[in-house]
């Protein structure tokens, strides 16, 4: 075969078997939701969305109605933007609301830019400034362990159960990353966990156990018989051995409540708040090392584990009683 024929060949191969044309009246809400991974993001989208065509044009936003703003000229797109910005504002809405709101808007327009239907940008349209407080204080190891003390580890469901607590305390591990867990994640010798974490897309990364988690996890998957089945979710509900469902998120936040409870916890406890209990432990324990901590609070930005030291030392208070005592 000579050397132009194979130019030829490999040529062809890069023209597309099928020809697709450019749908006239796509839905670019549609094209948005579909790119977009989070069910939570997807929904904030849905109601925001809803709610500025609602007020801007009297009417749920249609393919055909997104297509006419998506078109408009940059003046008449920011003008009508920024009329919605005010009355959000006028609604006395708070700042994080508007700039949510603010967002789904952009986020559309930057997936009409993507798909070519739109011509302009928001860019100059800037969201309220708002410094959100974040109540990132927990509880003490000692009140965790009143929690964790509840549970009949000899029981089915109690070996499902302490396991989950091990993993909320000792990994500060988010519900929805508890959830996502196959058996196959688990390695029991290299004492080992393959996790779906937060912003990771459907990349999974490995963290280390304890000796108390491995062997937590290891009693409740020889309890209910699935150290073969791999791809078997982790955690499943225990009503009827449970059929293998996957346990929900909601059902260990009940579970976290009820067992607070029942041990006398006065603060309003949820997994997240046992994330937080057990982030702020480790800054205690190793003197507020920052690198430490982010390494395993698996945060993105060492600016979020600022916000737990600051809540942990309570600065503010330290300062305010010295200038008390000085008069």
């Amino acid at each position: 075969m000579s050397d132009s024929s194979i130019v030829i060949t490999q040529t062809a191969l890069l023209v597309p078997v099928n020809d697709f044309p450019i749908d006239q009246d796509m839905d670019v809400i549609d094209q948005l939701l579909a790119d977009t991974r989070s069910p939570n993001t997807k929904r904030a989208y849905e109601k925001d969305l809803k709610d500025f065509f609602d007020y801007t044009t009297g009417r749920l936003p249609s393919a055909n109605l997104v297509l006419d703003f998506l078109r408009l000229n940059q003046a008449h797109a920011v003008t009508l933007v920024l009329k919605y910005k005010a009355h959000l504002i006028d609604k006395k809405l708070s700042e994080a609301t508007v700039n949510r709101r603010l967002s789904a808007i952009k986020s559309l327009v930057a997936m009409g830019r993507k798909l070519q239907v739109c011509f302009y940008t928001l860019e100059d349209i800037k969201g309220e400034k708002v410094e959100a407080y974040r109540d990132t204080t927990g509880i003490p190891p000692t009140d965790y362990a009143r929690v964790i003390g509840q549970v009949d580890r000899e029981t089915f469901k109690g070996k499902r159960d302490y396991a989950i607590l091990r993993l909320l305390w000792d990994n500060a591990l988010r519900r929805g990353e508890i959830c996502s867990l196959n058996v196959g994640d688990f390695d029991a010798q290299a004492r080992t966990l393959r996790i779906l974490g937060k912003g990771k897309g459907t990349q999974k990364v490995t963290i280390d156990l304890s000796f108390k988690t491995t062997e937590a996890i290891t009693d409740w998957i020889i309890a209910c018989g699935t150290a073969k089945k791999l791809k078997a979710p982790l955690f499943t509900v225990v009503a009827h051995n449970g059929n293998g469902v996957r346990l929900s998120g909601e059902a260990i936040r009940r579970l976290i409540d009820e067992l607070s409870k029942r041990a006398g916890i006065s603060k309003k406890m949820s997994p997240h708040r046992v994330r937080h209990s057990s982030i702020t432990t480790v800054l205690d324990k190793n003197n507020g090392n920052y690198r430490k901590t982010q390494r395993f609070s698996r945060h993105v930005k060492p600016d979020t584990v600022m916000k737990y030291d600051d809540n942990r030392q309570q600065f503010q208070k330290e300062m305010t009683d010295i200038l008390a005592d000085l008069i």
